[in-house]
């Protein structure tokens, strides 16, 4: 089963997967606009767009261990996941900046005051070389270290799911399961590290 799965995944483009993964974003501003949101759209707009930030940065945390628990190989889709990711969540920020906020002078002032903003922007400042650096050229350019710089991944997507357990500001299970997920996958991921580096040569 793995290896039909493996083989299918060899013979699939990503550029359709770029294009179903963003159908929710335009969906989502519709249902904004159409009254689909609830009585607080622009809240459940950027709410909605950071969650679906999560899912494919989250996605794109778990691929490794599939590959070494399951035998499952997606690999060639981390890189789709990960801009992806990074898509809804310059969706996020823009919602809040342009619907939420919509005055420049206030921007500074709230990522200051405001703890879970001030997280979020850090999450966001370390997915961005990541995002510019997401191509071949880069990784051919800036060789080993390119793996280096993209272990920024770990601490952006743990302080994206910070950021959604203070926005909530109250007990909700949801946050605290996708916290949860960010963890066990870090976890998985350090213990790896720590026995590859064990295994001489």
């Amino acid at each position: 089963m793995i290896d039909c799965i493996n083989q299918a995944a060899r013979r699939l483009p990503t550029w359709p997967l770029y294009i179903l993964s963003l159908l929710p974003a335009p969906w989502l501003v519709y249902q904004g606009a159409t009254g689909g949101l609830g009585v607080e759209p622009i809240n459940a707009l950027e709410r909605a767009l950071g969650e679906w930030a999560l899912w494919f940065l989250i996605a794109g945390l778990a691929i490794t261990p599939l590959r070494r628990f399951a035998g499952l190989n997606l690999i060639r889709f981390r890189r789709m996941l990960g801009l992806v990711g990074f898509t809804y969540v310059s969706l996020h920020l823009l919602t809040w900046l342009v619907l939420d906020i919509g005055d420049v002078s206030r921007i500074w002032a709230d990522i200051v005051k405001r703890p879970y903003i001030t997280v979020g922007m850090l999450s966001l400042v370390l997915l961005l070389p990541l995002a510019i650096t997401s191509n071949t050229w880069s990784i051919r350019k800036l060789g080993p270290k390119w793996r280096s710089l993209h272990k920024l991944t770990y601490a952006a997507v743990f302080l994206g799911g910070l950021h959604y357990i203070m926005l909530v500001k109250s007990l909700s299970l949801e946050p605290v399961l996708y916290m949860a997920a960010i963890l066990a996958l870090l976890a998985v991921r350090s213990r790896f590290s720590q026995v590859n580096r064990m295994i001489p040569g």
